[in-house]
């Protein structure tokens, strides 16, 4: 059960960032694609499927935010990925969109190198 669901988080964790990378380039190039459904729709699905996987995941190997300081890190990087690719996609300037772009890529490698570790970067616990 555990590999089925790591192997599922992985790939909706791929198709997400695969999906910011295709959204923020249509977004520089103020492509009239954005406005299709799909892509409106799409990344909304996936990313609640990544996090019923998490949630899934999480419950399986019983470790929990709050109690355990990687899963707690990684919950506040998704935070931040989350705010910025926001901004990255919706920032009123080229530079402020870049700018987010490539925080929320520095918040991505901060949970892989967390979710690979099981240690945390910056949290004493």
């Amino acid at each position: 059960m555990y590999m089925a669901f790591k192997h599922m988080h992985l790939l909706l964790v791929a198709l997400s960032v695969l999906f910011l990378f295709i959204r923020f380039g249509l977004r520089l190039k103020e492509s009239p694609l954005l406005q299709r459904k799909f892509f409106k729709i799409a990344p909304h699905v996936i990313d609640t499927f990544l996090l019923l996987s998490a949630i899934g995941l999480m419950l399986i190997i019983q470790q929990y935010p709050f109690v355990n300081g990687w899963l707690t890190e990684k919950v506040i990087a998704l935070l931040a990925y989350i705010a910025l690719g926001f901004s990255a996609l919706r920032g009123r300037t080229a530079a402020i969109r870049w700018l987010s772009f490539l925080g929320a890529l520095g918040w991505l490698g901060l949970m892989v190198r967390v979710a690979l570790s099981k240690q945390p970067l910056f949290l004493p616990f």
